[in-house]
């Protein structure tokens, strides 16, 4: 990627702050778009690079789409979209209500996302479309949605990817797949759990040099291997071991 500006889709989160103090660094123009852009506009303005805040409905592609356009005709030279948008919860009686909610946000608005920054970058003829992506898509898991919705993530992405190579456009698509780490952060995993500036160190890496899928941190590569692996009656078994104390609901929303 050789960008002079980015839109970072999902920009409240630790980790899309560290990337976007990354790619700022790198002389990377930002737009940052966020529920509440108000509360990253003092960080925004702490960048060496110019850094525009917007806020952004991701639950309605309605709306969604003609901000991001708007967005878009504001920036100058455009050459990377990236999106990390995401919610994630679990509860035992699985209500609707809380699939719904995750399939709005994952799905319709994470496709609505990617589908409006490929016709831009296709009108443009260059660019690089990036989600911050997680291997809990690669199998079915107890956050039922979550896991599905990852795995619609990564298929869309690859579809996208053999889209502009049968337009023969030059747009890159990569997928970042994060591995477990907020189940990592529970178990106070030394090992699977990395500080989030080499987490956005990683990512930044892959973007820079347009890599079209990659494991961050490199070391879950190994897991996502032995996730494909696994016979079902063990990977089931693995999830359902009898917990201790009483599952509680909880979501996170970048």
């Amino acid at each position: 990627m050789s960008a002079t500006s980015a839109i970072i889709v999902g920009a409240s989160s630790m980790l899309s702050k560290e990337i976007a103090r990354q790619l700022s660094a790198e002389g990377v123009a930002l737009a940052l778009l966020a529920h509440d852009a108000e509360s990253i506009r003092e960080f925004a303005e702490e960048l060496p690079t110019p850094a525009k805040v917007y806020d952004f409905t991701i639950e309605d592609p309605q709306i969604l789409i003609p901000q991001l356009e708007a967005v878009w005709r504001e920036m100058t030279d455009v050459r990377l979209i990236l999106v990390n948008t995401g919610l994630n919860s679990y509860h035992p009686e699985l209500p609707w209500a809380l699939e719904q909610e995750i399939i709005e946000v994952d799905v319709r608005g994470f496709a609505a996302v990617c589908n409006t920054a490929f016709r831009l970058f296709q009108k443009q003829g260059v660019g690089q479309i990036a989600a911050i992506n997680s291997i809990a898509g690669l199998r079915g898991g107890p956050s039922v949605a979550f896991h599905a919705a990852k795995a619609f993530a990564q298929n869309y992405l690859e579809g996208l990817s053999m889209h502009a190579q049968r337009l023969k456009l030059p747009i890159t698509i990569t997928d970042i797949q994060l591995g477990l780490l907020d189940k990592a952060a529970l178990q106070r995993s030394r090992l699977w759990l990395s500080p989030v500036d080499e987490v956005a160190r990683q990512v930044v890496d892959a973007l820079l040099k347009g890599k079209r899928r990659v494991y961050v941190t490199k070391r879950w590569r190994l897991v996502a291997w032995l996730t494909k692996l696994l016979p079902e009656y063990i990977y089931n078994t693995r999830h359902w071991k009898k917990k201790k104390s009483k599952e509680v609901s909880s979501t996170e929303q970048h």
